[in-house]
């Protein structure tokens, strides 16, 4: 008598189960890139919203708010990162409802640091106190060059690997 056992073998398993996972990893690296372009697309729009309200606060004020109490790299500075963006949030409270934050905001460091993701804003004399202002972010995507900006006295900043935008009224 001839027995027809049903079922799969072994190596049909195995080599349904290979073609799953290198289906599955080209998925996710698919998705994972498409995640890190949404960040970038965030990043761009907020920074843009920032500025909008920077200068409607500099129309209201005839001067850009004054950066302080960062971490890092100095008390000079307002990182998302840390409560110095909460005093920047109050300053510009009237433009914007929330200040946004970087959508990975490592929680140490400024956006100058290699692999470091957060907003950091900037806004003292260099040449006409608060008459200009900087804002320093990180993108994911790699490539991307940065305008830098420049200060009333001339000085231009622009650091390296990051995005650097800014207005200046008294240049």
């Amino acid at each position: 008598m001839y027995w027809r056992q049903k079922g799969f073998t072994l190596i049909e398993l195995l080599v349904v189960i290979s073609i799953i996972g290198v289906l599955s990893t080209i998925a996710m690296t698919s998705l994972n890139g498409a995640r890190t372009k949404a960040r970038d697309v965030k990043r761009i729009s907020e920074i843009e919203q920032i500025q909008k309200a920077l200068e409607l606060y500099y129309a209201d004020n005839g001067q850009y708010p004054v950066s302080g109490g960062a971490t890092s790299p100095n008390g000079g500075w307002s990182n998302s990162n840390d409560a110095s963006w909460d005093s920047l949030q109050t300053k510009l409270a009237p433009y914007m409802t929330a200040l946004p934050k970087d959508p990975v905001n490592t929680s140490t460091g400024w956006a100058g640091w290699s692999n470091t993701y957060t907003y950091t804003y900037y806004s003292l004399s260099y040449g006409c106190e608060y008459q200009w202002y900087m804002l320093v972010y990180r993108l994911e995507s790699r490539g991307v060059i940065s305008p830098g900006i420049k200060a009333c006295n001339g000085t231009v900043f622009n650091y390296s690997g990051t995005i650097t935008v800014g207005d200046c009224k008294g240049c």
